[in-house]
């Protein structure tokens, strides 16, 4: 028999991280690996990363045993990343009723400003913006409601983010879902790793698009929704 000394505890994110590695998946700060957690692991994932988070702040010299402000800090901090801030990692995707577009609408339909937050991916600072959505549907195509599309896009921001991707994997998660003939997607954000420190510019902004489909191909399209999203800024 083993004594208590010579026990070892395998740590919960060991065990994911084996899932994940064994499946030959990918698992960057982006991606979601809802699908390789087990019934109660995300609380004990909790309680360790609040514990990793406690030697964070003894490492910066913080005086949590006796200072009131930080003594439960690791732990909101953890609940904080995994459940709000970085959610979007740990939780399934989000149900979306789906639609038949019974009346062959075809015309362009445009959501937006939704607001969007994450946290950049190399620094952990927020990224708080705007998304506008642009979709031309076809007969074939499945309609869902409009808050629908904030809820995946929160679904996907709420993880540690580049802009760049971040809009992306918004595209390839609508694409799939609606089976459009065109879709486009303009974000907006401020990066608070620029306005909190390097240069710490607090008016720079951030601006890209993804077009698909007729959105490429149709210039005069594309100008209708451009111009159809300025005048709604």
């Amino acid at each position: 028999m083993k004594s208590a000394a010579q026990v070892v505890t395998v740590l919960v994110s060991e065990q994911i991280r084996a899932r994940i590695v064994s499946a030959k998946r990918r698992f960057h700060a982006n991606d979601n690996i809802a699908e390789f957690l087990e019934p109660g692991e995300l609380d004990a994932l909790l309680e360790e990363v609040a514990a990793k988070m406690d030697g964070v702040l003894q490492s910066l010299v913080i005086d949590t045993e006796h200072d009131h402000n930080t003594h439960d800090t690791a732990r909101r901090v953890a609940k904080m990343y995994l459940t709000e801030v970085f959610g979007g990692r740990y939780s399934p995707e989000p149900r979306v009723t789906e639609f038949p577009n019974a009346e062959h609408l075809s015309e362009l339909m445009i959501v937006g400003p939704i607001t969007v937050r994450s946290a950049c991916s190399h620094h952990f600072c927020p990224i708080m913006g705007r998304l506008w959505i642009g979709i031309l549907p076809n007969e074939h195509s499945n309609l869902i409601g409009l808050s629908k599309h904030a809820r995946l896009a929160e679904w996907v921001m709420s993880r540690p983010q580049i802009q760049e991707e971040a809009i992306s994997q918004i595209a390839d998660l609508l694409m799939k879902k609606v089976n459009p003939d065109g879709l486009a997607v303009v974000m907006e954000a401020d990066h608070f790793c620029m306005r909190w420190r390097g240069v710490k510019d607090t008016e720079a902004k951030m601006i890209n698009s993804v077009m698909r489909g007729s959105f490429l191909k149709d210039a005069n399209l594309r100008k209708e929704f451009l111009s159809l999203m300025q005048s709604n800024r």
